[in-house]
Protein backbone atom coordinates (compact mmCIF):
# COMPACT_ATOMS: atom_id res chain seq x y z
CA UNK A 1 0.00 0.00 0.00
CA UNK A 2 2.91 2.41 1.24
CA UNK A 3 4.60 1.82 -2.73
CA UNK A 4 1.22 2.59 -4.36
CA UNK A 5 0.93 5.72 -2.14
CA UNK A 6 4.91 6.74 -3.03
CA UNK A 7 3.97 5.63 -6.94
CA UNK A 8 0.82 8.25 -7.09
CA UNK A 9 2.49 11.03 -5.47
CA UNK A 10 5.47 11.20 -8.31
CA UNK A 11 2.76 10.88 -10.45
CA UNK A 12 1.53 13.51 -9.45
CA UNK A 13 4.22 15.60 -8.81
CA UNK A 14 5.42 14.69 -12.65
CA UNK A 15 2.01 15.88 -13.76
CA UNK A 16 2.03 18.75 -11.90
CA UNK A 17 5.63 19.58 -13.44
CA UNK A 18 4.37 19.17 -16.77
CA UNK A 19 1.12 21.86 -16.13
CA UNK A 20 3.20 24.10 -15.13
CA UNK A 21 5.71 23.73 -18.05
CA UNK A 22 2.53 23.83 -20.24
CA UNK A 23 1.26 27.26 -18.50
CA UNK A 24 4.35 29.08 -19.94
CA UNK A 25 3.97 27.79 -22.74
CA UNK A 26 0.59 29.23 -23.43
CA UNK A 27 1.57 31.98 -21.76
CA UNK A 28 4.52 32.82 -24.29
CA UNK A 29 2.13 31.89 -26.77
CA UNK A 30 -0.78 34.04 -25.99
CA UNK A 31 1.96 37.07 -25.66
CA UNK A 32 3.17 36.04 -29.11
CA UNK A 33 -0.59 36.39 -30.35
CA UNK A 34 -1.26 39.59 -28.66
CA UNK A 35 2.00 41.06 -30.35
CA UNK A 36 0.69 39.47 -33.92
CA UNK A 37 -2.67 40.89 -33.47
CA UNK A 38 -1.00 44.74 -32.63
CA UNK A 39 0.99 44.02 -35.44
CA UNK A 40 -1.98 43.07 -37.43
CA UNK A 41 -4.00 46.33 -36.99
CA UNK A 42 -1.09 48.31 -37.38
CA UNK A 43 -0.70 46.74 -40.87
CA UNK A 44 -4.36 47.62 -41.47
CA UNK A 45 -4.51 51.03 -40.35
CA UNK A 46 -1.31 51.65 -42.61
CA UNK A 47 -3.11 49.83 -45.41
CA UNK A 48 -6.12 52.11 -44.74
CA UNK A 49 -4.54 55.24 -44.49
CA UNK A 50 -2.51 54.80 -47.69
CA UNK A 51 0.87 55.09 -45.69
CA UNK A 52 1.64 51.17 -46.00
CA UNK A 53 1.33 51.21 -49.64
CA UNK A 54 4.82 49.28 -50.95
CA UNK A 55 7.16 50.99 -52.78
CA UNK A 56 6.99 50.10 -56.02
CA UNK A 57 9.68 47.97 -57.74
CA UNK A 58 11.70 49.01 -60.90
CA UNK A 59 10.43 45.82 -62.54
CA UNK A 60 6.88 47.00 -61.74
CA UNK A 61 7.63 50.41 -63.50
CA UNK A 62 6.54 50.82 -67.63
CA UNK A 63 9.15 51.74 -69.23
CA UNK A 64 9.13 54.93 -71.30
CA UNK A 65 8.02 53.79 -74.43
CA UNK A 66 4.51 53.21 -73.55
Amino acid sequence: MEERLVEIELKLISVEDTVQQLNGLVYAQQQQIDDLRALCRLLIRQQEDGTGAPPRLPADERPPHY
